[in-house]
């Protein structure tokens, strides 16, 4: 069975560590591909998005080659690893601006919330690359 989504996740933050290998552990049919932004070996020319901007939200990759972010990447994974009911009430008005107002909340906050912001001049957090 070919894999039917990838996602590319930063491997050193702990909270996105741990629900990657959740996942991975429910992905019995091996229909995601998981690709680790943050290992050494990791080349993300083929995303044609810099690590920086890999960094800031979590992307996926379409069979087709389309890349989205965010929620929606939440969502095309869980419907990888057989959650489509579920994932069809995350589309709802109320739950869907919920979640993507969350979303928004901890990736701009993840750094910080994993204990890995490093301050720049302007005080924006980032990591070492």
């Amino acid at each position: 069975m070919s894999h039917v989504f990838e996602v590319f996740f930063d491997g050193e933050c702990p909270l996105c560590r741990r629900e990657i290998n959740f996942l991975q552990r429910l992905d019995v049919r091996r229909r995601v591909r998981f690709t680790d932004i943050a290992a050494q070996n990791f080349d993300g020319a083929g995303t044609g998005k810099s690590y920086s901007e890999l960094m800031e939200v979590i992307h996926g990759r379409l069979p087709d080659g389309t890349l989205i972010t965010g929620v929606e990447t939440f969502r095309q994974l869980y419907t990888a690893l057989g959650f489509g009911p579920l994932v069809a009430l995350s589309r709802l008005p109320g739950i869907r601006h919920a979640l993507e107002l969350a979303y928004r909340v901890f990736a701009k906050n993840r750094l910080r919330l994993s204990g890995r912001c490093i301050k720049d001049a302007q005080g924006n957090c980032s990591v070492a690359v």
